[in-house]
């Protein structure tokens, strides 16, 4: 019906976000990683100029896509999918999570400053998951906080088994290469 194809909609910007980000983070000034899922990543089997326009047509379409009228009939609702998706992406969520875990590499830093980050890079996106299901679904505000911080925990959940497998996995399990989280410094809740 016409709430599944919004949650589609939602679910399917919320993606695009998703996707561009990992584009944009396998790029040789960011990550530099070869292979994202098994395969070469954009910026290996085309080139930068060709992932960074990828990456940005991808962020751009999401917001096209979140502020489609078929995305929930009430406009007030959409808008808030809109700010929310936006924050969770930006410079408070994803962005400046990416931008705080560069600034990291090869220095000491706390466990709160790990899961803060941590929360930023990774969990805006889960965080944002959770609670546009809420908001789409018209929940009372308590339950909309309650789904926010359940996506807080998973996003965590999420960071962990992520720089577990790093440590732990081989490059064919994780579909990518694995290693570089030490390598690099990173600054995760496993190396501290």
């Amino acid at each position: 019906g016409r709430a599944d194809h919004g949650v589609a909609l939602t679910a399917a910007a919320l993606e695009m976000i998703h996707c561009y980000s990992l584009v944009h983070d396998d790029l040789p000034a960011m990550d530099d990683d070869d292979l994202r899922r098994g395969l070469p990543t954009v910026h290996k089997a085309f080139d930068e100029a060709t992932a960074i326009l990828a990456g940005d047509a991808l962020l751009t379409l999401a917001f096209d896509v979140i502020t489609d009228d078929e995305v929930h009939p009430d406009p007030a609702v959409r808008l808030r999918l809109n700010r929310d998706l936006a924050r969770a992406a930006g410079i408070g969520g994803m962005a400046g999570g990416q931008m705080f875990d560069l600034e990291s590499e090869g220095r000491d830093r706390t466990e709160t400053e790990i899961r803060t980050l941590q929360a930023m890079k990774t969990g805006a996106l889960l965080r944002y998951a959770c609670r546009a299901g809420a908001i789409l679904s018209n929940a009372s505000e308590d339950d909309i906080d309650r789904m926010t911080r359940f996506g807080d925990i998973i996003g965590l959940a999420f960071q962990l088994a992520d720089d577990l497998l790093d440590v732990e996995a081989s490059p064919e399990v994780t579909g990518k290469a694995t290693g570089k989280d030490a390598a690099a410094g990173k600054a995760t809740l496993v190396g501290l």
